[in-house]
């Protein structure tokens, strides 16, 4: 014997609700994302600032001439102090718990960068985490042409 509905009402109720979790679940997840990408994106930009300018904290008794050409050598105290005071004299980047993890020269030719800082979601969900701290690290060398 095959029974049959006489009625189906209601039964599109529950769909349409979790559907709608669902599409709002997925749109907080991809609107963190896409915060989280900007935010990394803006502090590597800064990073790559800072490090240019810790490339060119250089002093010109520290260059020398090189069989290619007059080559500078840096400082890691130099490099340092440059990025300090380049993340000091910028305007408020509005980053959250802004340190410079590193600020330093390798190998007397270059400067190497690394920033972090706290990302916070724009709309706290709990399907993303209340906040992340995002290093990046630029290098910059310095050379005359």
């Amino acid at each position: 014997m095959i029974r049959t509905l006489t009625s189906d009402r209601g039964s599109i109720m529950p769909l349409t609700v979790f559907f709608a979790f669902l599409s709002l679940a997925l749109i907080l997840v991809v609107v963190a994302a896409t915060s989280l990408y900007v935010e990394r994106k803006r502090l590597f930009t800064l990073a790559d600032g800072a490090a240019l300018v810790g490339a060119e904290a250089f002093t010109i008794d520290s260059v020398t001439v090189t069989s290619s050409g007059p080559r500078p050598t840096l400082q890691p105290a130099d490099v340092s102090a440059a990025v300090t005071a380049y993340l000091a004299s910028s305007p408020d980047p509005g980053f959250d718990d802004l340190r410079v993890d590193r600020a330093t020269t390798d190998d007397g030719a270059s400067a190497t960068v690394t920033l972090s800082a706290v990302w916070h979601p724009p709309v706290l969900a709990p399907l993303v985490p209340d906040g992340l701290r995002i290093d990046v690290t630029s290098t910059a060398r310095s050379v005359f042409d």
